[in-house]
């Protein structure tokens, strides 16, 4: 399906019947990498909502580069409007918590619950370095292809124990191989990671009126557990969730067995908080 935003034509797709949950994929990452661990799991009791940020996919947007991450967020809350029915749960992964971080101080009044995961208040240090690097690779002609992009992302989305399983390994593999295969990683990456490289929301966190869940893993190489933390710190009524053995990935193919009932809960709490004030 599409929706004709103000500066972006969204592609999103819809699955099962009930409150809404609305999907933010990260950097390189599409609306459909939702869609083999997550939606089966909440679709028989939510209406579970996916898009393409712009830069990627199936979604098109013609405005000039840089995006700031204010761009990124009102495609979001422009779809949520006009195809959801607020306020909503709204998750978001890496880039994609930056983005509902971002549509939270911007919109608080679509919420009902913001979780986010693999996240920051803005890119420093390691962060910092690890994506400019990758930006001024591709700026120079470089590319990852095949296995040696599937090797190189897959040490900085999960953690050593789930590389060395030899069971699990080779459905990582697999899924990686077909997300390098698609080109959508290269397409997107320096239109999507610069706004993730240059956001900063620090400053404005301390006044968000949405409490924020931070889920963090303890073995997150991209987005290190204090720099989740300090997110939970700054956002009022922040509440940060800690899980040991989990990498930047973990939802996707890992550990979304433990993750996706644990998030349901807290939407579940979260919906039941709403309702009563009301």
């Amino acid at each position: 399906m599409r929706f004709e935003g103000s500066e972006s034509s969204i592609f999103y797709e819809q699955f099962g019947d009930g409150p809404d949950i609305v999907w933010v994929s990260g950097g390189g990452g599409l609306g459909s990498d939702w869609h083999e661990f997550q939606i089966p799991y909440f679709s028989p009791r939510w209406r579970s909502t996916t898009l393409d940020n712009r830069g990627i996919g199936k979604t098109r947007c013609d405005v000039p580069l840089p995006w700031p991450v204010e761009s990124f967020s009102n495609d979001l809350a422009e779809l949520i409007e006009a195809v959801c029915s607020p306020p909503v749960a709204v998750v978001g992964i890496s880039m994609g918590a930056a983005i509902v971080q971002q549509l939270a101080l911007d919109h608080p009044e679509l919420f009902f619950s913001g979780i986010v995961t693999g996240t920051g208040a803005n890119s420093r240090g390691w962060g910092w370095d690890y994506q400019e690097a990758e930006i001024e690779f591709r700026r120079q002609g470089g590319r990852l292809d095949g296995m040696m992009a599937v090797t190189h992302y897959a040490a900085t989305m999960y953690p050593a124990r789930a590389l060395g399983d030899r069971e699990l390994w080779p459905r990582l593999r697999r899924m990686l191989l077909d997300w390098i295969d698609s080109g959508e990683n290269e397409a997107s990456l320096v239109p999507q990671w610069e706004m993730s490289l240059r956001y900063d929301q620090a400053d404005r966190l301390t006044s968000c009126r949405v409490p924020l869940h931070v889920i963090a893993g303890a073995e997150d190489v991209q987005a290190p557990p204090q720099d989740q933390m300090e997110v939970a710190e700054l956002v009022p009524g922040g509440r940060y969730h800690e899980f040991e053995g989990m990498g930047h990935c973990s939802i996707y193919g890992h550990t979304h067995n433990v993750l996706n009932p644990f998030i349901e809960k807290l939407i579940l709490d979260d919906l039941n908080i709403s309702v009563r004030s009301e």
